[in-house]
């Protein structure tokens, strides 16, 4: 129980992050916003791989020269998420930049744990599984479109957009299972995710140099808080690690998302980091208690 408490906590630090991230880019710039939270998110890692270091098992650095390469690859997957979401929402809106890729994570979750992709520990695909995260993907959809929502846009190529949401969901549940797997291999889940936060800073930062945009500058002042979604960022995926390895990657995947939905509804009813203020509805209570419901039946009886 306590992990999947965790699982909904580092969830909920998500759409947090989100909202502190669009403020430093405000400031900053969207690739340099991004880069400079993945540089704080590595100093944050970095400090603290430093200090557990002499009370825990040490890093098996060497175990890394005879892992297959795609261990490195976590952080690119990150960075390839975030750069897909901001393409999809300009082509899709917000409600199908949700639910598409969420539609990817659920299913490349389960198929992770079903074929042991990633060298990931099998759970085999039952029915219970099934259900469950069609559970989970009916209450996302309930909480995530209202009556005000646009209708899924049947423009000509949309589909193509909305296959890319999909790819996009299932490279994040890959990144999932891979920073997974490299904290097993380094015996250290804080080791893991410093270097899947490096890698990602360094293709931020060569797509900085490469991109050499103007800063463009819409608040003077920016709030304290607009430096904290790199520390987020590195709780998320410090945590993504730790779950990975004790409830595998579709069960990981799927309390997370819960936990997400619930920080969305969260800063719409209390109207966190300045958002406006929208009361939380009995369609979106029904649409959470579903996915509650779906990640019960995976875990307890699937």
């Amino acid at each position: 129980m306590g992990w999947l408490l965790l699982g909904i906590v580092i969830g909920i630090g998500l759409p947090v992050q989100t909202g502190v991230n669009t403020r430093l880019r405000d400031q900053l710039g969207t690739w340099r916003a991004s880069c400079t939270s993945f540089a704080i998110g590595s100093g944050c890692l970095l400090v603290g791989w430093g200090v557990t270091a002499p009370m825990v098992r040490p890093v098996a650095w060497a175990q890394l020269a005879c892992q297959p390469g795609w261990l490195w690859l976590g952080g690119l997957l990150g960075v390839a998420y975030l750069t897909g979401n901001l393409l999809l929402f300009l082509r899709l809106g917000a409600v199908q930049t949700v639910l598409f890729p969420i539609a990817g994570q659920v299913l490349m979750g389960l198929l992770i744990d079903q074929f042991g992709w990633f060298q990931a520990a099998r759970v085999p695909l039952t029915g219970w599984r099934v259900a469950g995260a069609l559970l989970v993907m009916a209450g996302i959809t309930l909480t995530v479109i209202t009556p005000q929502s646009p209708r899924v846009t049947t423009q000509p190529r949309a589909w193509g957009w909305q296959l890319l949401g999909i790819l996009l969901g299932m490279l994040s549940a890959s990144q999932t299972a891979i920073n997974g797997r490299l904290g097993l291999v380094l015996h250290s889940a804080v080791a893991a995710a410093l270097i899947s936060f490096l890698v990602g800073t360094a293709a931020l930062a060569l797509i900085v140099g490469l991109a050499r945009t103007s800063t463009p500058v819409h608040h003077p002042v920016t709030p304290w808080w607009a430096w904290t979604g790199g520390f987020l960022g590195a709780l998320y995926v410090l945590g993504n690690v730790s779950l990975m390895q004790r409830l595998g990657t579709g069960l990981t995947v799927m309390i997370v998302l819960v936990g997400l939905v619930t920080g969305s509804l969260l800063i719409d009813q209390l109207g966190w980091l300045g958002a406006p203020k929208r009361a939380v509805t009995s369609r979106q209570l029904v649409g959470l208690s579903l996915m509650l419901i779906g990640v019960a039946a995976i875990r307890l009886i699937g």
